[in-house]
């Protein structure tokens, strides 16, 4: 005799008028259907764990379908997300795995995330970061957003780019132009080349650039991050995010 367990979801079924063909083509009368519905209540209230495993279910296949999903939209767009002159490039250039991060220098997240991303920086010397502003929170983020670009095109190795970047982003109070020049003054950089870049096509193609990228990656908030073929939303944290590094370079949470 079939299990109770197995009948749940066929009952269900049944009393949503969704079962299987052969049996969806039945006229149940109301005193059926009736009858069908008071089963399947009475079962799921005696086993509700029926419904958690549902709905762990569920949760796995649309899991495994978004992967899918960011896994083609990154091979689509590896060029421009891996090795595009317009983000910035740090650690190992040649590095087997390449690290990238979304980021809005008004995004809480993102300043305790930092952490996380210099720590890779300093402690994987076989991987590439690549950093790529996301202004998503604001005017202030996009003034910030402009001036990284502009450093950038003046600081094309990076060096003085990431001390900008920890100024502004380790920074207190909002993010803006003003608070973004005087990071860039302290680090050292050429602020009137700075304020003439700001307005400029490349600062502008680069903002869109990123843009795009986000969209066909499905990517809604910052920190985001593209770690081989995985896309991952939020600050994850340091350990999971050397697990996703790991995934990608040897097909395990650990190399």
């Amino acid at each position: 005799m079939p299990s109770h367990r197995f009948l749940a979801p066929v009952f269900f079924a049944l009393a949503l008028g969704v079962a299987p063909a052969a049996a969806s083509a039945q006229n149940f009368s109301d005193s059926q259907r009736s009858e069908i519905e008071q089963i399947v209540k009475s079962y799921l209230l005696a086993h509700p764990e029926v419904l958690e495993e549902v709905s762990a279910e569920l949760n796995k296949r649309q899991a495994a379908a978004e992967a899918l999903k960011h896994e083609a939209a990154v091979t689509e767009n590896a060029k421009a997300i891996f090795n595009s002159p317009r983000g910035v490039a740090l650690g190992n250039k040649d590095g087997d795995v390449t690290f990238v991060e979304f980021f809005d220098y008004n995004c809480g997240y993102c300043k305790r995330a930092m952490a996380d991303m210099l720590d890779l920086l300093k402690s994987d010397p076989k991987l590439k970061v690549v950093l790529k502003e996301f202004p998503v929170l604001g005017p202030g983020s996009v003034e910030a957003a402009q001036v990284a670009v502009a450093v950038r095109m003046q600081d094309p190795g990076g060096k003085k780019y990431l001390d900008f970047h920890q100024r502004l982003l380790g920074g207190r109070g909002q993010a803006d132009k003003a608070r973004a020049l005087a990071a860039a003054k302290d680090a050292g950089l050429d602020i009137a080349r700075i304020e003439k870049d700001m307005n400029s096509p490349e600062v502008r193609t680069t903002l869109e650039e990123n843009f795009k990228l986000a969209e066909a990656m499905g990517m809604n908030g910052t920190p985001s991050y593209v770690i081989g073929k995985q896309v991952v939303v939020g600050a994850v944290g340091l350990e999971t995010l050397k697990e996703k590094i790991s995934t990608a370079r040897c097909g395990k949470a650990s190399c």
